[in-house]
């Protein structure tokens, strides 16, 4: 009797109807808006696409020029978001970590990429990183604006707020304790931060460099000004699929962009994968 009064209060309790509700209209309004901001486009842009055949689309894939501009974008992006890793943990570290005069300024600081138009940040650092701008000056011969190197530097700006938000709140919540407890047992404080801070830090730095990863990989406007733009040197995807839709090959910007789209997905994916993982790996830690 028990057993079954206790069967038929669970059954009672998973019919009871949620504390929140309208939960079949939220979710069918999250499907059709998910549907026509994203699930309809991409189905377009491979509709598109098909129209090329598997002959033509790997014609494009194949491209020397489409597989340049390619490299450019996905290296320069995940070089900048390795840079972005390090430094912006060290950002988000001090701004946790100390309390100093100019705190809150530089606090703002990080979040200026957010706000400023990519096309302005762009011009900017053409001019800073230029030959005769003020920091592109004392690098003279060596070059940065108008190479892949000015590519990085434009994807690190644009991908520092990333890193900083989202390892900061995770480094203000770590236990102080844990690392006190180590500093008594005379680990120093290099041990300290290999063995307990970073473990803790592992899902949001992934998380952060997946961000800065993905929103360098689609960057135009702040990167076609200090890029140079050349063919097979500094040439950007996004800039590649710009010019085939000027010479009204539609077909071959949208194979590009399906290329792009492919790659970013794959590479999430397995980024997800690894975060899941160390979130299991480290959750319970």
């Amino acid at each position: 009797m028990t057993h079954s009064a206790t069967a038929s209060t669970a059954r009672w309790r998973l019919k009871q109807p949620s504390i929140i509700p309208g939960f079949g209209m939220t979710l069918g309004f999250s499907l059709a808006y998910l549907s026509l901001i994203i699930l309809i486009p991409v189905a377009g842009l491979l509709w598109r696409t098909a129209g090329l055949g598997w002959g033509g689309f790997f014609a494009v894939l194949t491209d020397y020029r489409t597989l340049r501009a390619l490299y450019i974008s996905f290296g320069t992006a995940f070089l900048a978001a390795i840079v972005n890793v390090v430094f912006g943990t060290l950002v988000a570290w001090i701004l946790s970590r100390y309390n100093f005069p100019g705190r809150r300024l530089i606090d703002a600081m990080v979040d200026l990429p957010f706000a400023l138009p990519t096309a302005v940040a762009g011009i900017a650092l053409a001019a800073l990183y230029g030959p005769n701008g003020w920091i592109g000056s004392f690098f003279m011969p060596f070059r940065i604006a108008f190479t892949p190197l000015g590519i990085v530097v434009a994807l690190i700006f644009i991908g520092l707020p990333f890193v900083v938000r989202t390892v900061q709140p995770v480094m203000e919540e770590l236990d102080r304790e844990m690392e006190e407890a180590a500093a008594t047992l005379g680990a120093n404080r290099l041990q300290t931060i290999v063995s307990i801070v970073l473990p803790a830090l592992t899902p949001a730095l992934l998380t952060g460099f997946a961000l800065a990863f993905a929103r360098g990989v689609g960057e135009y406007g702040s990167v076609v000004f200090i890029a140079g733009n050349i063919p097979y040197v500094s040439e950007i995807a996004p800039l590649l699929i710009v010019i085939r839709l000027e010479e009204f090959n539609y077909a071959g910007a949208t194979a590009v962009a399906t290329i792009m789209l492919i790659i970013s997905f794959v590479m999430l994916f397995v980024i997800n994968f690894i975060q899941a993982w160390s979130r299991r790996r480290y959750g319970n830690g």
